[in-house]
């Protein structure tokens, strides 16, 4: 036994003999340069990293009212505490101050950025090179920062300055570290969201007392709550059929962001009321509405919910799924 146990560290100097060998840790393999340019997406404030090509103010309207006018408004105005984009100049040194593009970013560069990084809400990094200049230029524009002539690309946009530039600067101050403390910590089941900062992204869809307006669909199709589905269907279990169960994860996925809490109109899943002259006008209507995108004065609906890597078959069936759950 003792004999086999001297055997120990010698088997473990050769495997990590073998280990050295092979590399400096042994593991993963050498990231190749598409791997790398896959990552390397960040544009910096001085426009490095801005890639070629080029949109316009007049492109960018249309995909702006397309994938971006249902949670930030028509004007960059914001729907319901979804964030305003625009607006808010003379509002950074008063009591209630409007952090928007115009009136609080430092660096356009951080627009296009952001655009291209997150945005739509529905499907980042959806939006092409030239999409995301053309919106990036429409935004600009709608703070007044450029005019309805100007062509985005790498050259002018990195020209951009941005109004509130000045006000930002390097914080030089030195670090200081606390001491960690495990004692009386706060219990976590005691916290309560009461509400968001001004501006920021809504708690409507998880908190029903936030200020905004609840969900109106809790993901339990066979249950409801008095802010679910309508009361009329509390005690009902709602069979779905082939057609809008598929349509559930889709909805799930890419609807619910905007049918839960009613942004820009959109009629919340499961209230009865607000569906029913939509219902009337039949599935046809509705089905066309959903893929080709609607305008009104009841709302604002982008084409697929500005989610263009969905099928048409896919939002049929996610329009049947909500149809099924407001009737």
């Amino acid at each position: 036994m003792f004999r086999s146990l001297k055997l120990i560290p010698l088997l473990l100097t050769m495997a990590f003999s073998v280990i050295v060998s092979a590399g400096p840790l042994g593991i993963g393999s050498v990231a190749t340069p598409e791997m790398i340019a896959g990552w390397d997406i960040d544009i910096r404030p001085d426009g490095t990293g801005l890639p070629d090509g080029e949109g316009t103010v007049a492109a960018g309207e249309g995909l702006y009212e397309a994938k971006c006018a249902s949670c930030h408004g028509l004007f960059g105005e914001g729907e319901g505490r979804w964030p305003a984009l625009a607006g808010g100049e003379g509002t950074l040194d008063t009591l209630h101050p409007e952090k928007t593009v115009g009136s609080y970013w430092p660096y356009a560069s951080t627009l296009w950025d952001y655009i291209h990084r997150a945005m739509p809400y529905t499907a980042p990094q959806s939006l092409t090179d030239d999409e995301t200049y053309s919106i990036s230029a429409y935004v600009l524009y709608l703070n007044d920062i450029v005019d309805d002539e100007f062509v985005a690309n790498r050259e002018t946009f990195a020209r951009v300055k941005m109004p509130n530039e000045e006000n930002f600067y390097v914080d030089n101050r030195p670090d200081s570290k606390n001491e960690r403390c495990f004692e009386n910590c706060a219990d976590p089941k005691a916290f309560e969201i009461v509400t968001t900062i001004n501006g920021l992204t809504p708690t409507g869809h998880f908190k029903e007392d936030s200020g905004v307006a609840a969900n109106h669909y809790d993901g339990n199709p066979s249950a409801a709550s008095e802010s679910g589905i309508s009361k009329e269907k509390n005690d009902t279990k709602i069979v779905l059929s082939d057609k809008a169960t598929l349509g559930k994860g889709v909805y799930d996925t890419a609807c619910q962001a905007c049918h839960n809490p009613g942004i820009a109109g959109a009629p919340r899943t499961g209230d009865k009321t607000a569906w029913v002259s939509r219902i009337d006008q039949g599935m046809d209507v509705l089905n066309g509405h959903a893929i080709n995108g609607y305008q009104g004065a009841d709302g604002v609906m982008p084409a697929k919910g500005g989610n263009m890597s969905l099928s048409n078959d896919d939002v049929i069936n996610a329009v049947a799924f909500m149809v099924e759950l407001s009737r």
